[in-house]
């Protein structure tokens, strides 16, 4: 089985969206491309799959309906959720997976058993550079001198600095940010960060700390409202916290 969004796909190919323990009932959303989901049941799991398209592209409307069937297997109980385009050769290729693989795959939905994914982003607030300035000895130096000799060059290195400066602070409150969430989540998962989205972090949380982990954000988001913009999404299926070796999980 592998991750793998191809432009076409051979008769017979099935699209795997994701392995939960054996029991789980077939979800009732329509998956890819409108098709019917089953359930292959083997060594105590199975896998969510349906007939893949003979062609498959990350169309919106495929990635909702792969979100879908998870979001529905999810609220059964633990899921491993496989990325768009996870395909398999066959059914006896993928009972093979499930034979091989069993104890990994068993204890990655323990692990995930009663939890949820929540992602968090923080994005810096541009502009906040009068408070700044008054906490900065050598931004209000600097500020003072371009006052004093202005020019284009005397500009921009002040930019620069007030740039740098924002950013600065906006780090600091990613990490008040995070101080506040983790000891609410049972493990974390880093995501890419770049100069203008300073923090990503999925967090594993227990489902009855939803609310509560929400709380904090929203708490978190006032207080931090001046040098980050935070934004949450979930609950999710645990794309970040599992790792079915046929196919790497992900968001």
């Amino acid at each position: 089985m592998t991750a793998t969004a191809a432009p076409t796909t051979a008769a017979g190919t099935l699209y795997v969206y994701g392995i939960a323990p054996e029991g789980a009932r077939p979800p009732r959303t329509p998956g890819v491309a409108g098709a019917p989901v089953r359930l292959l049941t083997g060594s105590g799991l199975c896998a969510a799959v349906s007939d893949a398209p003979a062609s498959l592209m990350a169309r919106r409307r495929d990635l909702t309906a792969h979100q879908a069937v998870l979001t529905e297997l999810a609220a059964q109980g633990p899921v491993l959720p496989m990325r768009f385009a996870a395909l398999s050769s066959g059914p006896e290729e993928l009972l093979d997976r499930l034979r091989t693989h069993r104890a990994h795959l068993a204890d990655q939905l323990d692990a995930v058993r009663g939890c949820v994914e929540m992602n968090v982003k923080g994005v810096v607030v541009p502009g906040h550079f009068a408070d700044l300035v008054r906490r900065d000895g050598s931004l209000r130096a600097l500020a003072r001198r371009t006052r004093q000799r202005p020019g284009y060059e005397a500009n921009v290195r002040l930019g620069e600095a007030l740039a740098k400066g924002v950013a600065r602070e906006a780090r600091g409150a990613a990490r008040e940010v995070l101080a506040r969430l983790v000891p609410l989540a049972v493990r974390t998962a880093q995501g890419p960060v770049d100069d203008e989205r300073v923090l990503s972090t999925s967090f594993l949380v227990r489902s009855a700390d939803e609310q509560r982990f929400r709380d904090a954000v929203t708490e978190r988001a006032g207080a931090v409202g001046d040098r980050l913009t935070l934004s949450l999404t979930g609950p999710l299926p645990c794309y970040s916290f599992v790792d079915p070796p046929s196919a790497p999980a992900g968001r």
